[in-house]
């Protein structure tokens, strides 16, 4: 019971990472990008109502930096969980991002701290815009832009909760 909103990315992105075409074959079946696991999280919305979603998980400090750089195309992905082995308040960028993002800070019990719409950043290298956080948080999730109510994040009472694996494609 997933919607998925497909995006255009209008300029060609040269090894351009596109899930819905090639890549490994996550434990859940889906299009991955190599060397990133993937986790299953429930979202209780501001009203209540539970939404569970795959994402790709960035856990290592490789991974952070890595992160949706080249993706042109999420695939079966609602978005990339940013796992932090602390609080940090570093902020986020868009260098070599071709899908305009939003992004949602999360505390340590998976309260939002703040959000931005973040725009693509080709070619500009460290003259990209940074996006900081509002205050200190523990993760952050990165979904299309304008995707983070359907993910459930739509207010300051959501929650996010990791549960570990997907559910299989």
């Amino acid at each position: 019971s997933s919607s998925t909103t497909t995006t255009t990315v209008e300029a060609p992105v040269p090894n351009g990472i596109d899930l819905s075409v090639d890549g490994p074959i996550s434990d859940s079946g889906r299009l991955t990008i190599p060397g990133f696991d993937e986790i299953g999280v429930e979202v209780t919305s501001e009203a209540g109502e539970v939404i569970e979603s795959c994402l790709l998980l960035a856990a290592a400090i490789e991974q952070h930096a890595q992160g949706l750089m080249n993706v042109v195309d999420l695939g079966e992905y609602a978005g990339m969980l940013f796992d932090f082995p602390s609080d940090t308040n570093g902020a986020f960028w868009m260098r070599d991002t071709p899908l305009p993002l939003s992004i949602a800070y999360l505390d340590a019990q998976g309260g939002v701290v703040s959000t931005a719409d973040m725009d693509p950043c080709l070619d500009l290298g460290d003259q990209c815009p940074s996006y900081p956080p509002d205050g200190f948080y523990n993760d952050a999730v990165e979904v299309l832009q304008g995707g983070l109510e359907a993910l459930g994040l739509d207010g300051p009472a959501a929650r996010l909760i990791p549960t570990g694996s997907c559910a299989p494609v």
